[in-house]
């Protein structure tokens, strides 16, 4: 069973309309409780980095999400908002994130000729850095639906999982051990989508 973290600030119903269709049991969690219960996570998310955090804290969540994913090891894929809550903070906020991987979000630079358009919306390609149980029989190329002004910067280059290019070079998918993030949305990413959120379903 895979538990969707409903913390007020994602969008938990797209989500979880996704893992229906392609058969993957699922269920809506807010509770400390529920978190220890869980035996996957995925935590989404849209907005800005203080006010997930906020959230998170506010309903308890942040240190049985740390214990169940960092001490005991379960899997979590954060979407979104909810791979830049992975880092130790943001360029957006003040609040320190749960440091599940190294490194912070930074905004783009909206510089350059032709200027770069911030946010950046829409489909995008990604360039796979390394095998992984997420991507597999994801072609390299496959294309993603992307909505966001900040970006995450590794400190570890062995944690990018995959690229993305807007202007530059950035990161679109991390990993570290039982730790994923992705900074698309695979609910929204139609067949690609569905096969990355199969593949979760199935570690």
């Amino acid at each position: 069973m895979i538990a969707v973290v409903s913390y007020g600030v994602s969008n938990v119903g797209s989500i979880l309309n996704m893992l229906k269709k392609i058969g993957a049991p699922a269920v809506a969690v807010s509770t400390p409780a529920e978190i220890e219960r869980a035996e996957k996570l995925i935590l989404p998310g849209i907005g800005a980095f203080d006010n997930g955090m906020t959230a998170l804290t506010d309903l308890g969540l942040v240190e049985p999400l740390k214990h169940r994913v960092g001490q005991d090891g379960i899997p979590l894929l954060g979407i979104c908002l909810g791979m830049q809550l992975l880092g130790s903070g943001s360029e957006e906020g003040v609040l320190p994130g749960l440091g599940l991987v190294n490194g912070r979000s930074i905004r783009f630079r909206s510089g350059g000729v032709p200027p770069l358009r911030v946010p950046h919306m829409g489909w995008n390609a990604l360039a796979s850095h390394r095998e992984s149980a997420l991507l597999c029989g994801l072609d390299n190329g496959a294309r993603f639906y992307f909505v966001h002004s900040y970006h995450f910067e590794c400190e570890r280059p062995a944690d990018v999982l995959a690229t993305a290019r807007y202007g530059i070079e950035f990161t679109a998918m991390v990993q570290r051990d039982n730790v994923w993030g992705a900074q698309f949305h695979p609910e929204k990413s139609h067949r690609y989508g569905m096969a990355l959120l199969r593949n979760f379903a199935k570690l």
